[in-house]
């Protein structure tokens, strides 16, 4: 499955489109835009887009914060992204998907995470999105590095879970 790498200042315009197929995953430099694309298919009945921006935080002792910056392992990161893409379609009746991450700098207020989700009927819509930003922050290698005022500190991931051991 196809993923970009590119920059904040490539347009954005040759991928505001979503359609059924194929999906549509990116790592994109600096701050994300919100290009929603409001052209409907009509057999398409529910649509979910979800917005992760930076919250304005004051920490007690770090101060203010800056911005966060985002970095990944970007090859691998493109992967899990299609695979988590291919999988909310498969398993949560997503029709077609849109993830984009931001890497590098991104202050407060600024889009670092865009998900939009088409399917038939908005429940499975629902369900796909909040699916894919669960999974995305559990499996994808991408880092966050927060800028405060006094400090700068690494944001602790959660592991993925570890699938059992059988038991005998």
């Amino acid at each position: 499955m196809p993923g970009r790498i590119r920059s904040r200042d490539q347009p954005m315009t040759s991928h505001t489109n979503i359609s059924p197929s194929p999906d549509d995953v990116a790592l994109i430099q600096g701050p994300l835009c919100a290009n929603i694309d409001s052209a409907g298919e009509p057999n398409l009945g529910g649509e979910v887009i979800f917005l992760g921006r930076t919250r304005h935080e004051v920490h007690p002792t770090h101060g203010t914060l800056k911005a966060l910056t985002y970095s990944a392992y970007e090859s691998m990161a493109i992967s899990q992204l299609n695979e988590l893409a291919a999988q909310a379609k498969q398993h949560h009746g997503a029709t077609s998907v849109r993830i984009h991450h931001a890497l590098g700098h991104v202050a407060p207020g600024e889009i670092s995470v865009y998900i939009q989700v088409r399917s038939g009927h908005r429940a499975e819509a629902f369900t796909a999105c909040r699916w894919l930003i669960d999974e995305l922050k559990q499996r994808v290698p991408i880092w966050k590095q927060e800028i405060w005022e006094a400090k700068q500190t690494w944001v602790t991931g959660t592991p993925p879970a570890q699938p059992e051991a059988p038991t005998k």
